[in-house]
C-alpha cells in the first residue's frame, strides 16, 4: 500500500511542469506582439487626385422610346355579326370613306324592313285617330247647337264633349307611336349603315384583327378591327424622361436616336411637347416627351425601340472638375468636415500636402464632369479617393 502511495505522489509532477512552460510561452509571444504593435508607425493617409482643367461637357438626357405614329385610329365596329369581306389587309393604304370590312347586312336589312311596316302601320292608326277627332267635334258642336234650342239633355252634350277630347289624346298617342316607329327605322337604317366598316382617314393599315367568318361582338365595348396610322412618313417617338431631368428639357430642343434595325443609323427630330401628366414606372415619376421625326424612307416601324439622347447643354471650353471628386466623402481623420450650401457643391483640394475643403458654384454636367463657374481653377488638385486609411500593422500568435 505505501508503495503505491509513492508511486502517485511521484507521477504528479510529470504533467504539470509541460503546461506551466507553455503558458510562460504564450505570454511572452503576446507581450512581444504588444510591443512591436505599440512601436510600429501609425499609417499614413495618401490621396489619389485629379487636376481641375479645361474642356468641353455635354450635359444630355438619355431614355429609350417608342416609335409610333403622330395619329392613328382605332377602326371598331358598333354592331354585331359576322364578317362577310375584308377591303383592306396590313399595310393597305385606305383613303376616307374605304370600305375595309363588311358584316354581314341581312339581319340588318330585316330589320329596316321591319321598321318600316310599323311605322306605316303608326301612320295608318294616326290617320284614324284624327278622323275619330274629327267626327268627334262634329258631333259635339252640333250638340251644343241643340242644347241651345232645348232640344237635348245636358248630359248629352257632357258625353259628346268628352268624346272630343278623348279622340284629340287619342290623335296626341298616334302622333307619339308615329314618331317612336320612325326612331326605329332611323336606328335600323343606322345600323345597316355601320355594317359596312369605313376608313375615317387616309393612311396605311398597320393591324388587322379580324378575318372573313369571325362573329364580332359589340354588346360591351367596340370591339378594334384595325389599327390605321394617318401618315407614316411623319412619326413621333413617345419616351418617359425621370423627373430628375425632366426640368431640362424644352420644347423645340434637338434629340437624336438609334434604332436596333439600323444601329449605324442616327435619327434625327425635335420635341414636340413635354406632356405634364406624369406616369409612375418602376416606383419613378417620369413624363412623357414627345419627339418629332421624319421618316421619309418607311425606314421607322411602329413599335420599334427608340434609344434616344437629348443634349440639353453644350459647353466647349469651360472650366470642369471630376465628378468623383464631387462624391468625394472625408475619413474620421479628416476633422474639418464640413457641407456645402445650398446651390454649391463641395471637394476637397490638396495643398502643401494638406487636404482642404473647397465650395464652388457648380454650372452644368454631363456625369463624368461638372462645369466650375467660381471658385476653383484649372491646375487644382482635387481629392477624389484616400488610400492607406485603414492600413494597419497586425501581429500574429506562431
Amino acid at each position: 500500500m505505501q508503495l503505491e502511495a509513492g508511486m502517485i505522489s511521484s507521477h504528479r509532477p510529470r504533467w504539470r511542469v509541460p503546461v506551466a512552460a507553455s503558458a510562460i510561452a504564450a505570454v511572452a509571444i503576446i507581450l512581444v506582439w504588444a510591443h512591436e504593435r505599440a512601436s510600429s508607425p501609425t499609417p499614413k493617409l495618401a490621396f489619389e487626385t485629379s487636376a481641375v482643367d479645361r474642356g468641353p461637357i455635354r450635359a444630355r438626357v438619355t431614355a429609350t422610346g417608342t416609335v409610333n405614329p403622330i395619329v392613328q385610329v382605332q377602326v371598331g365596329s358598333q354592331v354585331s355579326g359576322t364578317i362577310q369581306t375584308l377591303g383592306a389587309d396590313f399595310n393597305s393604304e385606305v383613303s376616307p370613306g374605304q370600305m375595309v370590312a363588311q358584316i354581314d347586312p341581312r339581319l340588318f336589312k330585316a330589320a329596316v324592313e321591319l321598321a318600316q311596316a310599323n311605322l306605316l302601320a303608326a301612320r295608318a292608326t294616326e290617320h284614324k285617330a284624327k278622323a275619330t277627332l274629327v267626327d268627334a267635334k262634329r258631333i259635339a258642336a252640333r250638340n251644343h247647337e241643340l242644347l241651345a234650342q232645348s232640344l237635348i239633355a245636358k248630359a248629352t252634350v257632357d258625353t259628346s264633349d268628352t268624346a272630343a277630347e278623348t279622340a284629340a289624346a287619342d290623335v296626341e298617342a298616334a302622333n307619339a307611336a308615329e314618331a317612336q316607329a320612325q326612331a326605329a327605322l332611323d336606328s335600323a337604317n343606322l345600323n345597316l349603315v355601320y355594317s359596312t366598316i369605313r376608313s375615317p382617314i387616309r393612311g396605311t393599315v398597320i393591324t388587322r384583327n379580324v378575318d372573313v367568318g369571325q362573329t364580332v361582338a359589340a354588346s360591351f365595348a367596340a370591339p378594334t378591327l384595325f389599327l390605321i396610322g394617318e401618315d407614316l412618313t411623319k412619326m413621333e417617338v413617345d419616351t418617359n424622361i425621370a423627373e430628375a431631368d425632366v426640368g431640362a428639357l424644352a420644347p423645340g430642343m434637338a434629340a437624336t436616336f438609334t434604332v436596333d434595325a439600323f444601329p449605324a443609323k442616327v435619327f434625327r427630330g425635335a420635341i414636340r411637347q413635354v406632356r405634364s401628366s406624369p406616369q409612375i414606372v418602376q416606383n419613378v415619376v417620369t413624363y412623357n416627351a414627345v419627339i418629332d421625326v421624319a421618316n421619309p424612307k418607311l425606314e421607322l416601324k411602329p413599335g420599334m425601340t427608340a434609344n434616344l439622347e437629348i443634349i440639353y447643354a453644350d459647353r466647349s471650353d469651360v472650366v470642369r472638375v471630376p465628378n468623383a471628386a464631387i462624391r468625394f466623402r472625408p475619413p474620421p481623420q479628416l476633422a474639418r468636415a464640413t457641407t456645402a450650401p445650398l446651390g454649391k457643391k463641395l471637394v476637397w483640394v490638396l495643398r502643401a500636402g494638406t487636404p482642404v475643403p473647397v465650395v464652388f458654384e457648380p454650372g452644368v454636367s454631363d456625369g463624368t464632369f461638372t462645369e466650375v463657374a467660381a471658385g476653383l481653377a484649372p491646375g487644382d488638385l482635387v481629392i477624389t479617393e484616400v488610400t492607406g486609411a485603414h492600413a494597419s500593422t497586425v501581429g500574429r500568435i506562431l
